[in-house]
């Protein structure tokens, strides 16, 4: 397997939905059931090229693995630059993870444009995937900014009645933060030839600006990791940032509201790690007090605010604010335990978000509500829909032995460790968590059936599918976290030193190192 793992094969799993798109158009439109095999059966090869990495990848390195790098516009200092490290790896390995699954839901819930439809799921697949192996910011840029488009698309031509006013805002809040983010990119790059005399575009280069950047004065260093934090956190997105998600949730087709809640979210986060703790240390501890304050509201303001909705999509949209300012929260504590609960916390939410949003759009083909009133008495008609609803909502809610619970400890631990009141603060949204899912479960679930209800049927071996896998990981993440933490040792301990610079050695960090056994402890 490890043999199979080398740039083109990488190259070969991140373009081929693209290359599935371009072939659906030459496929008639009359010919629906070839959209739905060819974009299903080549994210599922996509994806299956993509475990012989997790095989191959060596977790005692930290350095960028399978690298492959071309020149491009040489005279700009751009290159076709990719490869993969730890964190790349998982949440690359996510995205592919996630592309059959928006593709196999998708089948009967979209019958309308179905050719345009799938090309556009299948270049918004390939605009991921590209994100996290670019090893090139100019590269970078290109994918972040692409996979805007087929997600307009997406929710603008196949949503909800309000679907316009949802596109739109969410493409405006993303590039207002984009165009930011390039403003910051081209600062540094013209700095950097200033420095060095020469142009280069690859993210190494600018990670190794940073003293450069401190050296600059403190304003010019806080102007452009604002920037870059803008940009991040729109599309986590963080308190006061998250408006747009839950429109754009609740108008987005299902495999939309997938594709946002399991691979989108996370390029914020992502962003973090990658860009804003390497380049701009000192700026992100200056600005600490308001990014641990922003993290911390979001976590609570989210909670709350979903406790009192309606709406069933709503509430789990309303869920991810609160759950990824956790996962904020996590990253800010700047140790070891809250960097790794921050990773997989990424990771969790992945798996745990998508199969509520799945579960939410089951009762919705079945009675076109999602107001949780309209329901009740399910578990008694629709049993093994009611078995795979409770179960996605222990995993999001962090139950020992599923996958949400070691994330959760982690960030708690690391930011205990790190501001022991905020950390104490996080622990009620927690609480929270747990109240609004289980209230929702207990009204939709239980109680008397209605006539209406009653006459639902239970889930289709199709939908029974799409849920199967993310089961699988749930229990496999919660019972064995291990794996995943040989992943990503050595990538979170390099991201510690750029993070802090000069501090390597101290016994702040020595108590931040988590012990081979205790991620495996704590998870069973």
């Amino acid at each position: 397997m490890s043999a199979f793992a080398n740039p083109t094969m990488m190259l070969v799993a991140t373009f081929l939905p693209l290359a599935a798109a371009l072939l659906l158009l030459f496929v008639p439109k009359e010919n629906k059931a070839a959209f739905k095999q060819v974009a299903f059966w080549s994210m599922t090869l996509s994806f299956l090229v993509g475990l012989s990495f997790w095989f191959g990848y060596d977790r005692s390195s930290d350095a960028v693995q399978w690298a492959f790098s071309k020149d491009w516009m040489p005279t700009l200092g751009i290159k076709f630059s990719i490869g993969m490290d730890g964190i790349s790896l998982l949440l690359w390995l996510l995205t592919a993870f996630l592309g059959p699954i928006s593709a196999l839901c998708s089948f009967e819930a979209i019958a309308d444009r179905e050719k345009e439809y799938y090309i556009w799921l299948l270049v918004l697949q390939t605009s991921m995937l590209g994100v996290f192996i670019a090893q090139d910011m100019f590269l970078f840029y290109i994918f972040w900014e692409v996979m805007l488009v087929p997600m307009y698309f997406l929710i603008a031509i196949w949503g909800g009645a309000q679907k316009l006013y949802a596109a739109i805002k969410l493409f405006l809040y993303t590039l207002a933060g984009s165009l930011l983010m390039l403003v910051a990119i081209l600062a540094i790059y013209f700095l950097q030839h200033k420095h060095s005399g020469h142009y280069d575009f690859s993210i190494a280069s600018f990670q190794m600006m940073a003293p450069v950047i401190a050296a600059q004065g403190k304003t010019f260093g806080l102007l452009l990791a604002l920037a870059f934090f803008v940009a991040f956190a729109i599309k986590v997105p963080m308190f006061p940032f998250h408006t747009w998600l839950p429109d754009a949730h609740v108008q987005a087709p299902t495999a939309g509201s997938v594709i946002l809640a399991g691979v989108l979210l996370k390029m914020g986060t992502y962003g973090f790690v990658r860009f804003l703790l390497p380049i701009f240390p000192d700026a992100v501890r200056t600005l600490m007090p308001w990014l641990l304050a922003l993290a911390l509201i979001g976590i609570i303001y989210g909670a709350l605010v979903a406790m009192v909705q309606a709406d069933m999509k709503k509430l789990v949209a309303y869920s991810s604010v609160s759950h990824l300012g956790l996962c904020v929260l996590g990253l800010f504590a700047l140790n070891s335990y809250g960097l790794k609960g921050a990773m997989f916390q990424m990771i969790n939410h992945g798996i745990s978000t998508p199969g509520l949003f799945l579960c939410v759009a089951v009762v919705y083909d079945r009675r076109h509500t999602r107001q949780i009133a309209d329901f009740g008495g399910l578990m008694k008609t629709m049993p093994v829909y009611a078995t795979v609803f409770i179960l996605m909502t222990l995993s999001s809610i962090g139950l020992p032995l599923l996958n949400g619970f070691i994330g959760e400890v982690l960030c708690l631990w690391g930011a205990f460790q790190a501001h022991p009141w905020i950390g104490a603060s996080a622990t009620i949204a927690i609480v929270l968590g747990a109240a609004y899912m289980l209230w929702m479960v207990q009204r939709v679930l239980f109680g008397e059936v209605s006539e209406v209800n009653a006459k639902m049927g239970d889930l289709s071996r199709r939908e029974l599918a799409t849920f199967i896998p993310l089961i699988a990981a749930a229990v496999w993440i919660g019972l064995y976290p291990q794996p995943f933490f040989r992943v990503m040792d050595a990538p979170v301990a390099k991201l510690l030193k750029q993070a802090n610079p000069g501090q390597v050695e101290g016994p702040a960090l020595e108590m931040a190192a988590v012990p081979e056994s205790a991620p495996e402890g704590a998870g069973r």
